[in-house]
């Protein structure tokens, strides 16, 4: 019997598992929502007005009132079913309208405009190389102290994905740091949870990560960013106990490097003979870079101080952003960063706005999904609101507590057909949101649940392209990298459920 090649499992496995494109996913989505609605009868709540207090300020949010499910009744007194159909030209969503009127209806075009916005402003900020020379610059200056670089890299890792997203950002470094990982006596297994898993784990325990916890708080009708006051230190906790468990890996892998999962692909690392060849193209950390590293930092806190001193929503949020983007472009230009002139400020505007469009449609079809079921007026016979009551009913007699940990569990197998966090939130939160309401959850606590389940599943789900790169960089297969990364992934489930059993406990 002739050995397995290194790697063939991960190739064979890629070639034979094709997830199929969030859009295809959502198509099918859209099809079982139109013959629902030929299938569940019609219902609608009545609401009422609740008083609550946040940041010192008494606000009113319009809620479900519990017990007030009722169906739409025909002349006989039996609950209406009313299909829908295949195309409306009466202003309401039949089938193949779906993708025009999710675009255009109100509750997805602001998060879309955000979106755009918010990408391009960021797109600026990344072409101007700064954080990329800033990580590179450290590196160079903790060399003889290796210990310093893990947990210094994975908080700066886990910053980037708590600020901004960073998720694919990460793979460039990967392919730097995996060569010098090996080389100070340490795996590529290493270089991955530094990497990739750290931006997982910011990116799940954010106070402000516009792509995920802005788009569920919007949708939820919450203030975007609010709730930072426990969203930081659960950042701060999250991030320690990880950069620790990583820490004690590498020390061990330290001693005895034939321990590693990795300890024979990583021969072909050992075997370089430059492995910071690749270090050479990127600009010197300078002025220019401190200076756009700064605006990142005041803009973030520009941010949490307009949220929670002033209530700012979406609109003043993209536009600080926005601020944030010029005044990176104008550093970058006046310091040439990266080679950069005037008009990459806006080729770079435009492609970080077209990186997002993806993202931004998966909202705009998300909102469709809801139009063709009627609609997500609670006050209006919909198919959406006989689904909400089903689930509400299933879940009846359970603590909040159970709810919400229900809800945690869901948004993480959810996390497995659909790893954008930005479509996650759009196709989950219209559902969770209300169902919170009914379930005696507050909503920052669905948001919460919807978080930290997009993310730390992203850790082992293949259908991550994200994670199938990471692997494929550090020449790690998938089924080797799931016998490593199922004890690390425990510990963080229970540390999400622990941390929504205390959001419930104090009310969050």
């Amino acid at each position: 019997m002739s050995k397995k090649k290194k790697g063939e499992g991960l190739k064979s496995f890629n070639q034979g598992f094709q997830v199929p494109d969030t859009y295809i996913i959502i198509f099918f989505v859209v099809v079982l929502a139109m013959l629902l609605t030929f299938l569940v009868p019609q219902g609608f709540y009545e609401t009422e007005e609740v008083t609550y207090v946040m940041n010192g300020a008494e606000k009113t949010r319009t809620v479900i009132k519990d017990g007030s499910f009722q169906y739409l009744l025909d002349e006989e007194g039996n609950p209406m079913t009313v299909g829908a159909s295949l195309f409306a030209t009466d202003g309401s969503t039949g089938f193949f309208n779906y993708m025009y009127n999710g675009i255009t209806s109100s509750s997805a075009i602001e998060i879309i405009a955000f979106l755009m916005v918010v990408g391009g402003s960021f797109g600026v900020m990344i072409r101007t190389g700064a954080i990329e020379s800033g990580i590179m610059g450290m590196i160079k200056k903790t060399n003889g102290k290796e210990k310093l670089l893990i947990p210094v890299l994975f908080v700066l890792f886990a910053l980037g994905g708590a600020v901004f997203g960073m998720g694919e950002e990460a793979l460039p470094f990967l392919m730097i740091l995996a060569p010098i990982f090996v080389a100070m006596g340490y795996d590529t297994v290493t270089a991955v949870l530094v990497t990739y898993c750290a931006t997982q784990i910011g990116f799940g325990t954010s106070w402000m990560n516009p792509f995920s916890v802005g788009i569920a708080q919007g949708i939820s009708g919450l203030e975007v960013f609010s709730g930072a006051e426990f969203r930081m230190p659960m950042w701060i906790v999250f991030t320690g106990v990880s950069c620790v468990m990583t820490m004690m890996y590498a020390s061990k892998i330290k001693k005895d490097p034939t321990r590693s999962i990795a300890y024979e692909t990583d021969d072909y690392f050992r075997k370089q003979n430059h492995i910071s060849a690749e270090n050479e193209n990127i600009q010197k950390f300078g002025t220019g870079h401190i200076l756009v590293l700064l605006t990142l930092v005041v803009t973030m806190v520009w941010v949490i101080w307009g949220v929670m001193v002033h209530g700012y929503y979406m609109a003043e949020i993209a536009t600080q952003f926005f601020i944030m983007g010029i005044v990176s472009g104008v550093f970058g230009v006046i310091f040439k960063l990266n080679g950069m002139k005037m008009n990459d400020i806006a080729s770079s505007f435009k492609n970080g706005a077209a990186d997002l469009i993806g993202a931004a449609l998966v909202v705009a079809m998300a909102q469709g999904i809801m139009q063709v079921l009627g609609g997500s007026d609670p006050t209006a016979p919909t198919v959406l609101n006989t689904v909400l009551f089903g689930i509400s009913e299933a879940f009846s007699g359970l603590s909040g507590a159970a709810a919400a940990v229900l809800m945690y569990i869901f948004q993480s197998v959810f996390n497995f057909f659909v790893v954008s966090g930005s479509g996650q939130a759009a196709l989950t939160m219209p559902i969770m949101a209300p169902l919170a309401d009914l379930l005696d959850v507050s909503r920052q606590t669905a948001v919460l649940a919807f978080q930290l389940g997009d993310a730390f599943t992203n850790l082992i789900v293949p259908t991550s392209g994200c994670l199938i790169g990471s692997l494929a960089i550090a020449k790690i297969e998938w089924s080797s990298w799931i016998k490593f990364c199922w004890k690390f992934l425990l510990v963080l489930i229970v540390m999400a459920i622990a941390t929504i059993l205390l959001a419930v406990a104090i009310g969050f």
